[in-house]
């Protein structure tokens, strides 16, 4: 009797830790399949405000918040705009003090818990920028996808694709630039996003399906006049832009990518979300095989999609090695089997796809280097 109660609960423990390794591996791979698009991703550290004057915010003292450059700040109910460290401002010994560019919306009382977020600006580009726009409709394989028309004068049309934690405002902080170079924009929503259509099984899977979305929107620059296209994207956005520039149909008008913070190993990414959620070593294997059976990821697809002798055309990757949940050693491996048709741009103390937030004028200088022969 006692070997018979030892074995059941054995047993017993047995299928409650499996149940629970299940329950905790779905979890964590939402913060990946079921990205919130308008909450920064849970690898940035939470940050206190301290209190704020004319200019100045007062922040909880972190490698985060000691970074260089411009970023969002995103809290409940609040999003501000801030910009690099103040040395020489007085502050408390735990405490930073950046410039405060302005409040988006909402308060930034004492207390409020906030966290950096490379989506510098919200709203749509006239309201943000002061840039027109037209608000127009991609038709997509499940249905209409919201995006932003830019328009400008050339034939090459530069489409652009966010990543995980953003939405299609990330991209907005390049705007000005291509502005100036005169270039048509197409900025799109995808399956998943506000206002696009739902994904049938209701998940995201990294870029994997979710570049007929891309697709989508080639065609539809080229039905009303772009001539050639430069695919643009962040994060999952790039691993989009890799795939349709090896997949379209109309791959031939596409002349020059922009890769941002490139995933190239979706379940490196996946292992750093997971971690970022708290999840134990032990249970990483099942966040993986998990991500496997509900999105049915594998490594041929983006394998096929990335490799180097299917680059044909002029391709930028910038990436940088604080990048916790793309890793930037893949980067420098595509560039170094490819150096003659991939150049590297690298940019350090930047955290995932904020390679622009932290050095906006040497970004759009390498940028505007790369794009000028392609226009």
């Amino acid at each position: 009797m006692r070997l018979r109660t030892t074995a059941v609960a054995a047993a017993t423990t047995i299928l409650s830790v499996g149940a629970t390794a299940v329950a905790g591996g779905r979890y964590a791979t939402d913060a990946a399949l079921k990205p919130a698009p308008d909450r920064p991703l849970p690898n940035e550290p939470p940050l206190t405000v301290h209190g704020t004057t004319d200019g100045q915010i007062t922040l909880t003292r972190s490698l985060a918040s000691l970074r260089p450059g411009t970023y969002g700040l995103a809290g409940r109910a609040c999003h501000a705009v801030v910009g690099p460290v103040i040395e020489d401002a007085p502050h408390p010994a735990d405490c930073v003090v950046r410039r405060l560019e302005r409040i988006t919306h909402g308060t930034l009382d004492p207390g409020t818990r906030v966290r950096l977020t490379p989506q510098v600006h919200i709203g749509n580009p006239r309201d943000a920028l002061g840039i027109e726009h037209a608000d127009v409709d991609v038709p997509g394989e499940l249905g209409p996808l919201p995006a932003w028309f830019l328009p400008g004068e050339r034939t090459t049309w530069v489409i652009t694709t966010h990543g995980l934690g953003t939405t299609r405002e990330h991209p907005m902080v390049v705007m000005p630039f291509l502005r100036r170079l005169r270039v048509p924009v197409l900025d799109i929503a995808y399956r998943g996003d506000p206002g696009a259509p739902r994904p049938e099984d209701g998940i995201g899977h990294l870029g994997d399906i979710e570049w007929r979305d891309l697709d989508a929107a080639i065609r539809y620059a080229v039905r009303y006049g772009a001539q050639d296209i430069v695919l643009y994207g962040w994060s999952t956005g790039a691993t989009m832009a890799l795939h349709a520039a090896a997949n379209s149909a109309l791959r031939h008008r596409v002349n020059g990518i922009v890769l941002d913070s490139l995933v190239l190993d979706w379940q490196a990414t996946l292992r750093a979300l997971a971690m970022a959620r708290g999840t134990p070593a032990a249970l990483l294997p099942l966040v993986i095989r998990a991500a496997e059976g509900r999105a049915g990821l594998g490594e041929s697809a983006l394998a096929e999609a990335s490799d180097p002798e299917r680059l044909a055309v002029p391709t930028l990757l910038v990436h940088g090695p604080d990048d916790t949940l793309a890793p930037w050693d893949l980067s420098r491996e595509l560039v170094a089997r490819r150096s003659e048709m991939v150049s590297l741009h690298t940019v350090r103390q930047a955290p995932h796809a904020a390679m622009w937030n932290a050095d906006p004028q040497g970004y759009e200088e390498v940028l505007r280097r790369f794009l000028t022969p392609l226009l």
